[in-house]
């Protein structure tokens, strides 16, 4: 195998595979000296936590472990095993390939996904798999996921980025260049020495003085336990506090961000008092955490600054949609919660409404380098958030997911994402969205955030339907609904100014 490019990459493996294949095997003088045979690893992904709820809730679906893989309780992520493959201690790059089929396949869209041979490449920084979508041709090779490079000194809970052929394979757009679940190449602790091949290999010990001194090379800091090393450098956070900064992420709802910027709206959204909004009618981030947490109760209270408005269907400067959400807060407990909000609609607002249900994908709340971080936490529409939205979603809809990190201590670090950068607003003829609705998986188009047709203008019910939905919080504008696929339409009638 040819010897792979330099990456800043601070392995254990260094350590780990001195011990485990002895130091005669490091003092080789052939060729193939630079590489050491590795095995016994696990991979654990869970390609992304939204893509599992669509597979198992809305698409009606099922995952499938086999030959070797495995799927963790309540729909969790997935572990593939008897990972095999090289560690180079020249360029510190290290290639595995695991065993395990994974398949996806739903009852309602008629679809099977297949995923098999899982290889991790360090070196490139990609998580490539062998598809097959529909029991066509396979795929070979397949990069699913961009992988960032280790922090420290060990393959745990590493960042992902889905790539295109990931959304194409998986059936939405949305999920090219998405954040998708933490990666981790592991070797558990049961097996740290699988097949050691200690100093007693008298084939390949023609100069047994020199390996003493020779396989301390790739082991400066030697320790007999290299798994010790990372815990050493995580500090340990009070048990329980005030926050001292942090930021929430969160979208709303997709298919409402196109609909707003959208042909039938026509309007814009503007962030804030420290909210942003990402480019290209994207999530938006708030900022300025303050609250309290409890590790060993696991229950967290944040509120975050920032407002975002979405103002939509203008008529001689009046708004027929004028919608402001401020003071958002965040509360978990046990990993289930309620996401609160200052509603302000047309001019009458609501304080501390109910918007969503949250359910984080762990029950515990824990703390590293002082900060706490829950990504793809799902929120769930409740009645008083329905009625925010005029009745046009119903309650029990999945919002967008929600992602949130607070700092404990003021000179903890944050970790930085692609979706705090931003634009200030979102302005009418803006595409908005991806092509996928709500991130979950789902294949239709929102087309700009609409399905389906109006006939004339908008000051009239939707033609299709003839029926019209009036909106209390929505001040005297009316709506109507319409279902296609997984998206939402509605459209408002239009104030009229009085002669």
């Amino acid at each position: 195998m040819p010897v792979r490019p330099r990456r800043s990459f601070a392995l254990a493996a260094a350590v780990a595979t001195a011990a485990a294949l002895g130091a005669t095997a490091l003092a080789t003088t052939t060729a193939s000296a630079a590489e050491v045979p590795l095995s016994g690893y696990e991979l654990t992904w869970g390609i992304k936590q939204s893509y599992r709820t669509y597979v198992s809730t809305y698409a009606q679906g099922t995952f499938t472990a086999t030959d070797g893989a495995a799927q963790a309780a309540n729909n969790g992520v997935f572990t593939f095993t008897d990972g095999t493959g090289t560690y180079d201690t020249t360029s510190h790059a290290l290639h595995l390939t695991f065993k395990g089929t994974l398949t996806a396949k739903s009852t309602l869209h008629g679809f099977v996904r297949e995923m098999s041979d899982f290889q991790y490449d360090s070196a490139a920084g990609t998580l490539t798999a062998d598809l097959v979508s529909d029991g066509g041709t396979k795929q070979q090779d397949v990069t699913l996921a961009k992988v960032a490079a280790p922090t420290s000194q060990d393959l745990k809970d590493l960042g992902t980025t889905l790539t295109a052929a990931a959304g194409t394979f998986l059936g939405s757009d949305s999920y090219a260049n998405a954040a998708g679940d933490p990666l981790s190449a592991l070797k558990p602790a049961s097996t740290t020495s699988p097949s050691p091949t200690p100093s007693t290999t008298p084939t390949q010990s023609p100069t047994p003085s020199a390996t003493p001194t020779q396989s301390a090379t790739p082991s400066a800091t030697s320790s007999s336990s290299p798994s010790a090393s990372p815990s050493d450098t995580v500090s340990e956070p009070a048990t329980k506090g005030d926050i001292a900064d942090g930021r929430l992420t969160w979208g709303v709802k997709e298919s409402f961000r196109s609909y707003v910027v959208g042909s039938v709206a026509k309007g814009k959204i503007t962030t804030s008092g420290g909210a942003t909004q990402a480019a290209g009618n994207g999530v938006f981030t708030f900022t300025g955490a303050t609250g309290s947490y409890d590790t060993d109760a696991d229950t967290l209270t944040a509120a975050f600054d920032g407002a975002v408005n979405f103002k939509g269907h203008e008529d001689n400067g009046t708004y027929g949609l004028d919608l402001t959400f401020t003071d958002l807060k965040a509360t978990l407990d046990g990993g289930t919660g309620k996401l609160t909000a200052d509603v302000t609609s047309l001019g009458e607002k609501s304080e501390d409404v109910v918007l969503a249900d949250l359910k984080a994908a762990s029950t515990e709340v824990t703390a590293k380098d002082d900060v706490i971080t829950l990504d793809d936490v799902t929120t769930t529409l409740t009645a008083a958030g329905a009625k925010a939205f005029g009745g046009f979603y119903q309650s029990g809809a999945e919002l967008d997911p929600l992602d949130l990190s607070v700092a404990l201590t003021a000179d903890a670090t944050l970790p930085t994402d692609g979706a705090s950068s931003t634009t200030g607003t979102g302005s009418s003829g803006t595409s908005g969205g991806t092509g996928g609705t709500d991130n979950s998986g789902t294949t239709g188009s929102t087309s700009g955030g609409v399905t389906g047709s109006t006939t004339g203008d908008v000051s009239g019910a939707l033609a299709s339907t003839g029926s019209e939905v009036p909106v209390a919080a929505l001040g005297t504008a009316a709506a109507v609904t319409a279902a296609a696929g997984a998206g939402v339409v509605f459209a408002m009638r239009r104030r009229r100014t009085q002669a």
